[in-house]
C-alpha cells in the first residue's frame, strides 16, 4: 500500500487497532514492579502502538511490528524472559499502564512535563523528528535557502510552526489541511519540499524510493522515552541501564537502521523541564 493510502486509512485502521486494544482487556493484569519480579514471572508485557508505523505497525499476520516492538524484544531478551506485545492508542496507553495491564510502554512517548505527572520515563530511547525533506538534487543547507523553494506542510502543525519560525519572507509555504496532501504535493511536484516527520520520510523513501527524498534542515526533535508506574523505580533504572547498553553495543543503530534506514544519531539527554527537582 502506497503512504498516501496508508494516512489516508489510518481512521478506519484507528476502529480495528481500537477493538485489537480491547481484546487486550482479557490479558492477565501485570503486577510486576521489578525486573526480579518479572524474571519470576518469565514474562514481560510490554504496551505498543500498531498504527504508527514505522514506530509502531503490523506484520503481514497483523501482529505488532516496528521500532519499538523491536526495542521490547530485545529488552525481553535481556531479561531473559517471553515477550508479550499488547497493542495500545494514544488514548489509553497511560490508562493501560496504571491499571496493569502492561509492565512498561514503549509506544513511541514523548516526554512531556504535563505526561511527567503521571508516569515515569526512562531516559530517551528513540526521537521523532521534524525536518524540511526534499529531493538529493535540490541545494539547501541553511534556513536562507528556502526563499525560493515551495514547500508543503500541514496547516498548523509542528511543522508548519517550525518552518515559518526560521524560513526567509516570502517563502512559498504552501499550507494544506492534512499530512495526506501535504505529502501527495510532494510526491507529484507540486512542490519541491515537505515539512515532515522522520515517519513520513521512512516510508517516503520505501514507496518513493526514484525521489530520492531526504533531510534538508532538522526542525525539532521529540524525545520518546519508555514509560512506567511511579512506583516502579527499580524498572525504570534497569530499562536506562538496558538503554545504554544496546545504544552503545550498537543494537539499537540496528533497529533504527532496519526501520528508518539511517543509522541511529547520539540519543538526546533527558529533557530538563521547569520546577524539576532531578
Amino acid at each position: 500500500m502506497s503512504l498516501f493510502k496508508s494516512i489516508c486509512r489510518r481512521g478506519f485502521g484507528a476502529l480495528v487497532l481500537a477493538g485489537l486494544a480491547a481484546s487486550a482487556l482479557n490479558t492477565a493484569p501485570a503486577k510486576a514492579a521489578t525486573p526480579d519480579e518479572i524474571k519470576a514471572r518469565g514474562k514481560l508485557m510490554v504496551g505498543v502502538l500498531t498504527d504508527y508505523p514505522p514506530f509502531g505497525g503490523t506484520d503481514a499476520n497483523q501482529q505488532p511490528a516496528g521500532y519499538d516492538a523491536d526495542v521490547a524484544a530485545l529488552m525481553a531478551k535481556d531479561l531473559g524472559v517471553k515477550l508479550e506485545l499488547v497493542p495500545v492508542t494514544g488514548p489509553n496507553r497511560i490508562p493501560y499502564l496504571l491499571t496493569n495491564k502492561v509492565d512498561v510502554l514503549i509506544a513511541t512517548f514523548g516526554i512531556t512535563p504535563e505526561r511527567q505527572k503521571q508516569v515515569l520515563f526512562s531516559n530517551p530511547y528513540s526521537t521523532l523528528t521534524i525536518y524540511v525533506l526534499a529531493p538529493k538534487s535540490l541545494k539547501i543547507e541553511k534556513p536562507e535557502d528556502l526563499k525560493s523553494v515551495t514547500i508543503s506542510v500541514a496547516r498548523a502543525s509542528t511543522q508548519d510552526i517550525a518552518i515559518s519560525a526560521i524560513a526567509p519572507q516570502g517563502t512559498p509555504l504552501k499550507r494544506y489541511d492534512d499530512d495526506a496532501t501535504a505529502l501527495q504535493a510532494l510526491i507529484s511536484g507540486q512542490v519541491q519540499a515537505m515539512g515532515a516527520s522522520n515517519t513520513i520520510l521512512a516510508q517516503l523513501n520505501k514507496d518513493y524510493p526514484q525521489l530520492g527524498i531526504e533531510p534538508k534542515i532538522t526542525l525539532k526533535e521529540q524525545a520518546n522515552g519508555m514509560a512506567f508506574r511511579k512506583a516502579d523505580t527499580a524498572l525504570a533504572e534497569y530499562a536506562n541501564t538496558f538503554i545504554a547498553k544496546i545504544e552503545g553495543d550498537g543494537e539499537l543503530s540496528k533497529i533504527n537502521q532496519k526501520w528508518f534506514g539511517i543509522p541511529l544519531k547520539k540519543l538526546p539527554p533527558m529533557p530538563k523541564f521547569s520546577g524539576d527537582k532531578w
